[in-house]
């Protein structure tokens, strides 16, 4: 029998999405995160479990990006001339 991985119940033929090699009840895939309902194969997937790309996947598993790689600096200014300023980043000239 087909068993959805959300709420463990049967399901029948007529009802089921398939996804991520399970079947699912419709209203049963989504996003784990914030519970938006997904279509299948547009979303991501972690664990088995499924996720919508943006914002949930990206911000829980998706590379950190230069957010992650931020700098310090005293008085929280760069030192001049080694770095300028593009469309409100501080970026390195070198």
């Amino acid at each position: 029998p087909n068993i959805c991985p959300r709420c463990n119940k049967t399901v029948y033929f007529a009802e089921k999405v398939s996804s991520l090699g399970k079947n699912w009840h419709r209203p049963c895939l989504r996003c784990e995160r914030c519970s938006k309902t997904l279509a299948p194969g547009s979303h991501a997937e972690h664990d088995g479990q499924p996720y919508c790309h943006k914002p949930c996947y990206a911000v829980l598993f998706g590379p950190k990006g230069k957010k992650s790689r931020t700098t310090t600096f005293p008085n929280n200014r760069p030192p001049s001339g080694h770095f300028k300023s593009v469309r409100g980043r501080v970026v390195s000239v070198d």
